[in-house]
């Protein structure tokens, strides 16, 4: 079983940067499709980034050429920068991988 713990949430203000990370542990022999998913308040769970276990890579519309996904295998973490943040970028933020989510982390977005 994959555990999976995100860092790096915390409040910004619009138009600053954040970096998340998402640190795997337990079975992570095997190189996966991980991704970031957020969910802000009364809205369901969105795929924000995600990046397949062969390179590719895909983004929501709502964050291209804003948001970077990478990760550094060696290292098992998958990353999230973030730039050009928006108020409604505001929402609470998982990894995931396969049917693991982690416990997300808060990120807030002042206008």
């Amino acid at each position: 079983q994959v555990q999976l713990v995100e860092s790096g949430g915390g409040l910004v203000q619009a138009g600053g940067s954040l970096r998340l990370s998402c640190a795997a542990s337990g079975d992570t022999t095997c190189i996966s499709t991980m991704g970031w998913y957020r969910q802000a308040p009364e809205k369901e769970r969105e795929l924000v980034a995600i990046q397949a276990n062969d390179g590719n890579i895909d983004y929501a519309d709502s964050v291209k050429g804003r948001f970077t996904i990478s990760r550094d295998n060696a290292k098992k973490t998958l990353y999230l920068q973030m730039s050009s943040l928006k108020p409604e970028d505001t929402a609470v933020y998982y990894c995931n991988r396969g049917p693991v989510y982690g416990q997300g982390t808060q990120v807030t977005v002042s206008s």
